[in-house]
């Protein structure tokens, strides 16, 4: 009952005592945070308020976090600071478990993009909670999966934890695109600190909310090879008063414009499949059935095709892609093209080769004058396989803090640093469990944020997964 309600009036007295009660009584206090989430917000804090952009680097990142660590009690032999130079450091740490298995491999990167105070709403180099959110750079990418790794680690030592294997920490430099990436480095200069059985990569995988609900927590186990060509036309030009039907511009747009109508074949693997399986669940109709069609051996070609229609995400899952993405062309306005360029920007599934894909490009552009020419080189990233180790222990962490949220297996259409732990024999899952709003993406953009309560959350989910991979007591 309502306290506005109309009422007859021998029940009025007694209904406006109640509601004067109602309205005098104490407002509930907001609940105090535990020891465990003060840490991992203090860490937080003091990571988004160090600049890690490029120009600066993350050494005083690394540092910083490698002073908890140390005063958390971790062995000065067991926390390192390495790198390529004074601004590039990486902090590699170093949990000692029992040896019953080989190590696990926790992976953050400390490196944020540049974000210009003048863009922002706040200091995105000040760590801001407001209405539900931590605001600054970095705060999903990914410096608060960076912290709350760390705090877990204070976290365990402090209980004297006991793991059956070594939990080895890697939060690494210039992931973001700078020369001197991290992972890349550890691996061909220090790869004994790294050498694990696998990796959880926070930077990949996590929780989606879907129009307020947590809908499904998604695990990376492989990714799209990045490949870009140059096509380029030479011709000897000429006056433009005096055009011929032969001109360099014309015959590369006549190319691209045969690309642009054409699909690579229709291609599924373990993660794919997996994936349309399991989010078939969660729609109806053709949808759903189309799901279930390409997730069968071979896929349905109709169905592959309905719902490549239907998104660009769901084309990017069902095949290799190639895009042009620049172009240049002539050398003054009134001069006959001499060259004309075009850059194309290739995502490969991981089962097809580069040559492959070359070979395609030819036949589709149908045109010997148009030289193709590598520009960025593929780098293999073979898929990681869906071991039941990994699976059985995120469902059963998931299940336990959000009820009906379900685990998919992800192809990423992008690039993480999962890339070089797979090129090295080293299995990758990208992990995490703080969920983000699909329609609120923020990453590299504006007024960056995460909400609050699923930052303490996925620390916690971060927590019992540790505990679930590493055994012990």
């Amino acid at each position: 009952m309502r306290c506005n309600e109309v009422v007859n009036r021998p029940r009025l007295k007694i209904l406006v005592t109640l509601c004067l009660a109602v309205t005098f009584l104490p407002k509930a206090r907001a609940q105090s945070p535990t020891a465990e989430q003060q840490l991992a917000r203090d860490i937080f804090r003091e990571l988004i308020e160090i600049n890690t952009t490029e120009p600066v680097g993350t050494t005083k990142a690394a540092e910083a976090l490698a002073a908890r660590l140390r005063a958390a009690g971790f062995a000065e032999e067991d926390v390192k600071i390495v790198g390529p130079n004074a601004r590039k450091q990486n902090l590699v740490a170093r949990l000692r478990g029992g040896g019953a298995a080989r190590p696990l491999l926790l992976l953050a990167h400390l490196d944020v993009v540049e974000a210009l105070r003048e863009d922002w709403t706040l200091d995105p180099f000040k760590f801001t909670e407001q209405e539900g959110y931590f605001y600054g750079r970095g705060t999903s990418d990914i410096k608060e999966e960076a912290a709350d790794l760390v705090a877990n680690f204070i976290r365990l030592k402090r209980e004297g934890f006991k793991p059956d294997r070594d939990l080895i920490l890697a939060l690494t430099a210039d992931e973001e695109g700078g020369p001197d990436n991290g992972v890349a480095w550890l691996l061909k200069n220090h790869r004994e600190l790294i050498d694990a059985a696998y990796a959880v990569n926070t930077d990949a995988g996590g929780g989606q909310i879907v129009k307020g609900r947590h809908v499904r927590n998604a695990v990376q186990t492989s990714e799209k090879v990045y490949l870009t060509f140059a096509l380029e036309v030479k011709n000897r030009g000429g006056h433009s008063s005096l055009p011929s039907k032969e001109n360099a511009i014309y015959r590369l747009a006549e190319g691209l414009a045969r690309l642009s109508k054409f699909d690579f074949p229709v291609r599924t693997n373990d993660t794919t499949r997996a994936y349309f399986e399991r989010m078939a669940a969660g729609e109806s109709g053709q949808t759903a059935a189309d799901m279930l069609a390409v997730a069968r051996t071979p896929a349905d070609e109709a169905a592959a095709a309905r719902l490549s229609a239907s998104s660009v995400y769901y084309n990017a899952l069902l095949r290799t892609t190639c895009v042009a993405t620049q172009l240049q062309a002539g050398h003054a306005e009134n001069a006959l093209p001499q060259t004309a360029r075009a850059t194309v920007n290739c995502r490969l599934f991981p089962e097809d080769t580069a040559a492959d894909v070359e070979q395609t490009l030819r036949r589709v552009l149908a045109d010997e004058q148009i030289k193709i020419s590598t520009v960025s080189p593929a780098k293999p990233s073979p898929a990681s396989p869906l071991t039941p180790e990994l699976f059985g222990a995120v469902e059963r962490v998931t299940k336990e803090m959000w009820p009906g949220v379900y685990v998919v297996p992800v192809m990423e259409t992008g690039a993480s640093d999962s890339l070089w732990l797979r090129g090295a024999g080293v299995p990758a899952y990208g992990v995490s469990g703080m969920f983000f709003d699909v329609d609120d993406t923020r990453a590299h953009g504006r007024d960056e944020r995460v909400g609050v309560r699923s930052y303490f959350e996925g620390v916690e989910f971060m927590y019992r997964l540790l505990k679930a991979l590493a055994g012990g007591h």
